[in-house]
């Protein structure tokens, strides 16, 4: 009887001790959403767009660019809507290798609701998921790598505050409107042939080729590849490719 009277208190003082964090938390997004939805469903409705879509976020570390795809209603192919500066992220080319590095990570991430923090001490933020099972698979190890607001970061992407605000309003939105998760694709520039012939010396050269396999099917079909990891590889298995006229509109 004791040791139950101690755990139902336990739990309620568990309880009591969320509440001002959960109504914190809803105090910020509510007075985020109340002051940038409306501009924002604005200029997503020009661009053909609804807020709740389905999101795919692109990283691109060189080019300091954060780009946002977005699916429209009724359509099987993703269509560019915003491309943000980032802000700042620490550390050079190449993947995150371990806890405390500074390093920003490349590869192919996923973002479910249990990711996004609306109470971050940046602002906003979502975890993008560092390490994989491809991370993992190499025994690379950290945490908390975040796409946040600010301008200061060790290892994650600051966005600014007025920039989170938008890719966090996208994100919950579409989180909450069926999407189960988002992906988060993390390359160190944008993966041309002329690009890469520059790195024939670099070490991370053939992790970069395999990263392009990615990159490459996105880009032809603008439909998201399905990633997978085996052995010390991502692998990848591509949509079905739509018309040449969806990828016109």
């Amino acid at each position: 009887m004791l040791r139950y009277r101690l755990a139902l208190t336990a739990a309620i003082v568990g309880f009591l001790v969320t509440l001002p964090h959960c109504a914190m938390s809803n105090e910020r997004l509510a007075e985020v959403r109340q002051r940038v939805e409306p501009d924002l469903k604005q200029q997503l409705a020009v661009s053909g767009f609804t807020l709740g879509d389905p999101l795919f976020v692109r990283i691109f570390k060189e080019n300091n660019d954060l780009e946002v795809w977005l699916r429209p209603q009724n359509s099987t192919v993703f269509r560019l809507f915003r491309t943000y500066a980032i802000a700042y992220f620490s550390g050079k080319l190449g993947p995150k290798l371990q806890e405390g590095d500074g390093q920003a990570p490349e590869g192919f991430y996923t973002v479910a609701a249990a990711q996004l923090n609306p109470l971050s001490r940046f602002h906003l933020a979502f975890n993008i998921g560092y390490p994989n099972d491809y991370d993992r698979a190499l025994s690379r190890t950290g945490s908390d790598i975040m796409v946040h607001g600010s301008n200061v970061s060790i290892g994650c992407f600051a966005m600014s505050d007025p920039v989170i605000e938008e890719i966090y309003l996208l994100a919950d939105a579409a989180l909450r409107n069926g999407q189960p998760t988002f992906p988060v694709h993390s390359f160190p520039f944008r993966m041309t042939d002329e690009r890469l012939a520059r790195e024939t010396d670099n070490e991370w050269l053939s992790f970069w080729q395999n990263l392009r396999v990615g990159y490459t099917l996105f880009e032809q079909t603008r439909m998201l590849p399905s990633v997978s990891v085996s052995g010390s590889s991502y692998v990848f298995e591509s949509a079905s490719a739509p018309s040449p006229s969806a990828l016109d509109h």
